[in-house]
């Protein structure tokens, strides 16, 4: 099994900055992607952005330029900065990963709890 803990969600005005760690642990021999999904009231959850083990990332189009991920792979550690916030950047926000486990074969996929991004106007 594998844990997300994700953290730095909150309340922030639009134009201001949150910054979102999500740190896994438990049986991970390897880490092979990480990444953000949003989900807003009514809506299906959607990738934000999502970064391979060799660091290729990947944005919706609706953060790009306003978002970057990061990982830190000896904490084994994935980051959102999100810059520019927009009232429509409101959801709770899902860290998503894809491990493999020692002594066992095949790819896992977790997910974490959530933490609630609200942008004001």
């Amino acid at each position: 099994q594998v844990q997300l803990v994700e953290s730095g969600g909150g309340l922030v005005q639009a134009g201001g900055s949150l910054r979102l760690s999500c740190a896994a642990s438990g049986n991970i021999f390897s880490i092979n992607y990480m990444g953000w999904y949003c989900q807003a009231p009514g809506k299906q959850r959607e990738l934000v952005a999502g970064i391979s083990s060799g660091g290729s990332t990947n944005y919706a189009d609706s953060v790009k330029g306003r978002f970057t991920i990061s990982r830190d792979n000896a904490k084994n550690t994935v980051y959102l900065q999100m810059n520019s916030l927009k009232p429509e950047d409101t959801a709770v926000y899902y860290c998503y990963t894809i491990v493999a486990h020692a002594y066992s074969s095949g790819n896992y996929q977790y997910w974490g709890q959530g933490t609630q991004v609200t942008v004001s106007s």
